[in-house]
């Protein structure tokens, strides 16, 4: 039993069941404290890891990290993303306007103020809303300071429709939000859409970007390759979704058969893809018409 991968699983799946540490742990009759501990990789008998699986409505095998695991809601995939980010040397993207970990400031700003404005239309449930925006946003912003500290190595590639949709709606497009916020979305995407073909010129060293030549894959999936192991996670949350959208099931899995297609179809997506100052002139093309 790996108990720091249980640990990292548990505290997962508790944020994306809403249920606050201390309604976990008094459930289960053991101190806040323990359950903290527990996260982070301490023993834990196999009754409790039983208890736990069914307070949050998971299989134990789920917890134990035996099959794949499933989220159905971004804050719990995010959390599960960021830990495996914190040990991968490499991770590839297939699919998507962006990279989350490269994006800029202003990204995070403006995905902030989105998430204020979704909050307050729900009314009495204003407090909820932010708290859960709150906790995703820490947990993307996480993910940004490990980049930053540890500079994995980042294959992106890109996709023109996604691209086309992010310019043509602005940061966060799916959700409804004054005209004067979705004006400044749209600004924060030109600029992101700047940043990313400046990127596909200068190449700099352990971040390489292109745009997919061919068709659109069925959905967007990355691969986080470490020493020790490589995991697929497929995830059909964007960056900027809304805390609380349900669109889809997210899965992560480190099934070598999964890996190892999903392997071949970035290889071929990334051979034929439009690299260097030939994807960068494509891509300001695209913002320049967005602007039209």
């Amino acid at each position: 039993m790996r108990f720091n991968e249980i640990g990292q699983q548990l505290r997962a799946y508790r944020m994306e069941s809403g249920l606050k540490a201390e309604e976990i742990s008094a459930r289960l009759g053991v101190s806040r404290a323990a359950l903290y501990r527990y996260e982070k990789g301490e023993v834990i008998k196999l009754d409790t890891v039983n208890r736990l699986a069914e307070l949050l409505k998971i299989s134990p095998l789920t917890l134990l990290g035996i099959g794949v695991e499933y989220y159905a809601k971004p804050v719990g995939y995010m959390e599960r993303v960021r830990q495996i980010e914190e040990t991968s040397d490499q991770i590839l993207q297939v699919f998507g306007p962006i990279c989350y970990l490269i994006s800029s400031e202003q990204y995070d700003n403006v995905l902030a103020q989105v998430y204020e404005e979704a909050a307050e239309a729900t009314g009495t449930d204003r407090a909820i809303a932010r708290a859960a925006a709150e906790q995703l946003l820490n947990v993307m912003i996480s993910r940004k300071r490990m980049y930053a500290s540890r500079k994995p190595s980042i294959i992106g590639i890109l996709t023109v429709s996604s691209i086309q949709k992010f310019l043509a709606e602005g940061v966060a497009g799916a959700v409804p939000v004054s005209e004067r916020l979705r004006h400044a979305a749209r600004e924060v995407a030109q600029r992101e859409m700047e940043l990313i073909a400046t990127l596909m010129e200068s190449e700099p060293i352990g971040l390489q970007l292109g745009l997919m030549a061919g068709g659109e894959p069925n959905g967007p999936f990355t691969l986080l390759r470490s020493r020790e192991r490589a995991t697929l996670a497929i995830n059909p949350f964007q960056p900027d979704s809304l805390p609380s959208v349900q669109s889809g099931v997210a899965m992560i899995t480190g099934a070598e058969d999964a890996v190892a297609a999903h392997q071949r179809v970035s290889e071929n997506a990334w051979r034929d893809a439009i690299k260097g100052a030939t994807a960068a002139e494509r891509v300001r093309a695209l913002a320049a018409a967005a602007r039209s």
